[in-house]
């Protein structure tokens, strides 16, 4: 592990260790040791296979490179554009992963958590590090930088730790505006029926209201999914969604919250 990643997880602990402080203090109950240390084991899980992923996702794009039908130059016109290009796929992406069984039973791990804080980020699917950069293919084949695209995957996904936090509250003005915020993602990870498949946006939240997936946060959120308490063992967060797919018992959410009407 090199020291910029050594920085970046002590930047984390003190994050964490500073909203844990807020939550005694506000006496909100953010926080579940059991699920915690749930999300905690997800976290290390990821960090043992990220090498695997992380060389799995340059060497898909990499290969893909050979085959580009454009030379795109790298300057400051075009990261801004590759920057938008990588916010709208990562937005269909993370829109097909609530919409399609497959993948929501991969990314279903995420939102099984039902406190809303920091280590929440962290609660990512270990087979989901492999499907992600598939969905970038495109843009490599058109001939943006598989370095630049994978620079912005990483900037957004430090951006949206962020936004698992109750501590921080609705921004007024910039609500759905530009920026994803805390108080948007709130509404993503909510199992009230009027916020289910809302708020896909990583940085950006325009293509929700573009494509009409924006909702603001208006009532208490209940977080977690619409069955309820699913596990804090890490490995049954991962994989049982998986194995509930392939038996035929797995629906998402949408279809869930329309038979309990």
């Amino acid at each position: 592990m090199d020291s910029i990643q050594w920085y970046f997880l002590v930047f984390i602990l003190i994050a964490v260790i500073a909203e844990i402080i807020w939550s005694n203090y506000k006496k909100n109950d953010t926080y579940n040791l059991n699920e915690s240390l749930g999300n905690l084991g997800v976290f290390v899980g990821n960090q043992l296979i990220k090498p695997i992923s992380i060389l799995f996702k340059y060497m898909v794009l990499e290969w893909v490179a050979e085959f580009k039908f454009f030379d795109i130059p790298i300057n400051f016109f075009t990261i801004i554009c590759t920057f938008l290009a990588v916010e709208f796929i990562y937005y269909w992406y993370h829109r097909l992963s609530h919409e399609i069984p497959i993948l929501w039973a991969l990314h279903h791990t995420h939102h099984s958590a039902l406190k809303f804080n920091l280590t929440t980020a962290v609660r990512l699917n270990w087979l989901g590090l492999f499907v992600s950069p598939l969905f970038y293919i495109p843009l490599v084949l058109i001939g943006l930088s598989p370095e630049i695209i994978i620079t912005c995957l990483a900037i957004g996904l430090f951006y949206q730790y962020f936004l698992h936090t109750e501590s921080i509250k609705k921004l007024g003005i910039f609500e759905g505006v530009l920026l994803n915020t805390p108080s948007a993602h709130r509404v993503h990870h909510g199992s009230n029926e009027k916020y289910i498949d809302k708020n896909y946006g990583a940085m950006l939240i325009v293509f929700d209201k573009l494509f009409g997936t924006y909702q603001s946060e208006e009532e208490k959120v209940t977080y977690g999914v619409t069955s309820g308490f699913f596990s804090n063992n890490p490995l049954i967060i991962n994989f049982k969604p998986l194995v509930e797919y392939f038996k035929g018992n797995w629906k998402r959410e949408k279809q869930k919250a329309n038979e309990r009407r």
